[in-house]
């Protein structure tokens, strides 16, 4: 089979003094596509390389390939810039792996894909959508809940999440929001801060869909409080352990495997996706998903995860094609 391979590539313009150093955070490298591609080619499938934008384009149109597999985020910061590619391969007719792009459009907004989980009974953190205009005492303070964690609500791979973005009092917020919004220009969410356990869950497949694994993400030191931001995440191998599955209760781990696998459905997610909580008395908060979760070989949260159940990265990616050809039939 013919398989094409999406994705935006990390470029030396992140140097650009005029950009956040975060704005290719969600962008995969050139050591991430190798590695893909050369797992398709070894389940025996012929892969092109179709990059994203106006090169995708193009290539899509002068040469079909039979199957995409799609790890393209997008550029920019449209909240809908994740469901590009899979609505020009819907619109050819072209089939691939991952969200359709409507679900793609609303878990990229976090407020969107939250009222969507909590509407399916998941609880999720007490947040303010703060418009990317709207003057900061638009907020009603009588309900923001300190500490809190100010957040773009229109990104992944923690872009925009630092470690300053833990606000502990009202008189901090001011210029942790002027940042954001000079670095995103988008909503901002001012979310409750939940103090317990951070815990992601790899889901894979459909009709059922099913938990690779739940993992706690926690700090080597202990803190007072703990967030995993992009700073962590830049230096994980000397602040953070990875457990999975988690040291939980039996009820508290199904109790949080079974919030994912509603979030995901709820969603309509497809194939693979990683769902992020946090976890307050027992209770799985749900902070996010994301459909499109990272497969560098070496760091990405789903890639350890799989490593700690057993997985092989063959066995993943083969995973997740296998559950795409499924769902469409090839």
């Amino acid at each position: 089979m013919n398989i094409g391979i999406t994705y935006d590539l990390k470029c030396n313009d992140h140097l650009d003094p005029h950009l956040p150093d975060d704005h290719q955070e969600e962008f995969d490298s050139p050591h991430t596509i190798d590695a893909v591609a050369r797992t398709l080619e070894s389940l025996g499938h012929r892969v092109v390389r179709l990059g994203n934008g106006r090169g995708f384009l193009e290539k899509v149109l002068a040469a079909p390939p039979d199957f995409v597999f799609n790890l393209a985020e997008g550029t920019g910061i449209s909240r809908s810039r994740e469901a590009r590619v899979p609505a020009v391969l819907e619109m050819l007719d072209i089939p691939c792996t991952g969200s359709d792009p409507l679900t793609l459009a609303v878990t990229l907004d976090k407020e969107c894909a939250k009222n969507v989980v909590a509407a399916a009974g998941v609880a999720v953190p007490y947040a303010y959508a703060l418009a990317a205009r709207a003057p900061l005492d638009a907020a009603p303070a009588e309900r923001l809940i300190f500490p809190l964690v100010a957040k773009p609500a229109w990104e992944g791979s923690s872009k925009g999440i630092r470690n300053q973005c833990l606000v502990s009092s009202p008189a901090e917020l001011p210029e942790v929001v002027a940042k954001l919004r000079r670095d995103h220009r988008q909503t901002i969410l001012l979310e409750e801060y939940i103090p317990g356990d951070e815990i992601t869950v790899g889901i894979l497949g459909n009709d059922p869909p099913r938990v690779l694994g739940a993992m706690r993400v926690s700090p080597r030191q202990p803190t007072e409080r703990f967030i995993y931001s992009l700073e962590i995440k830049r230096d994980f191998r000397r602040l953070v352990k990875y457990e999975c599955p988690p040291p939980l209760p039996p009820a508290t781990l199904a109790a949080v495997e079974r919030a994912a696998l509603t979030a995901y459905r709820a969603l309509g997610c497809r194939d693979v996706s990683r769902v992020d909580f946090r976890m307050k008395g027992g209770v799985p908060y749900f902070l996010e998903v994301n459909p499109l979760p990272g497969l560098n070989p070496d760091d990405s949260d789903l890639v350890i995860m799989a490593d700690l159940v057993g997985w092989s990265y063959q066995q993943l990616i083969e995973a997740v094609l296998q559950a795409a050809l499924k769902r469409v039939g090839l």
